[in-house]
C-alpha cells in the first residue's frame, strides 16, 4: 500500500489542495478537510467525501475506521512526492541538470537569509554523507 516508488496518477488541483491538509495534519475526516476549505469558500460534504474517495481509489490516500468516522492518511509522505516531481522537472524542463533548477530557481525566486542557511546545512550534510561514502 505504501510503495515510495509507485507513480501515483495526476491530482485535480483540488484533490492537491486537499492533499497538502492530509500532509499538514496527517490524519483527517471529510470534517476535517471541510472545515479548512470552507474558511475560503463553500464546500459542500459530499463533493469532500466524493475528492477523498478517488484520491483513496488513484493510491493517493488510506482511510482507517474509527467507529462510523473514516480516517484518512497520504500513502506517501510529501517528500517522496515532492522528490518525484523535481525529478521530473529536471529531466523535462532542465536537460536533466540540477544545477539548472538551482539557477533557475534562484534568478527567479531568489531565497530568504532563513532559507539560504537551511540549504547549506543540507549541502554540508550531503558533503559529508558523500564523502562517508567515498564519493570526492
Amino acid at each position: 500500500m505504501g510503495e515510495a516508488g509507485r507513480e501515483l496518477p495526476e491530482l485535480s488541483p483540488a484533490q492537491a489542495e486537499i492533499m497538502e491538509i492530509v500532509w499538514d495534519r496527517g490524519e483527517v475526516s471529510a470534517s476535517d478537510v471541510r472545515e479548512v476549505l470552507s474558511a475560503a469558500r463553500p464546500v459542500a460534504r459530499n463533493t469532500v467525501r466524493t475528492l477523498l474517495e478517488r484520491m483513496e481509489e488513484k493510491g493517493w490516500l488510506r482511510h482507517r475506521e474509527e467507529g462510523r468516522t473514516f480516517l484518512y492518511a497520504a500513502v506517501q509522505p510529501r517528500k517522496t512526492t515532492i522528490g518525484r516531481k523535481v525529478r521530473e522537472v529536471v529531466d523535462t524542463v532542465c536537460g536533466g541538470s540540477a544545477e539548472a533548477l538551482v539557477a533557475a530557481l534562484l534568478d527567479d525566486r531568489g531565497l530568504s537569509a532563513g532559507e539560504l542557511m537551511r540549504i547549506r546545512e543540507m549541502l554540508a550534510a550531503a558533503r559529508a554523507t558523500r564523502t562517508k561514502k567515498g564519493g570526492s
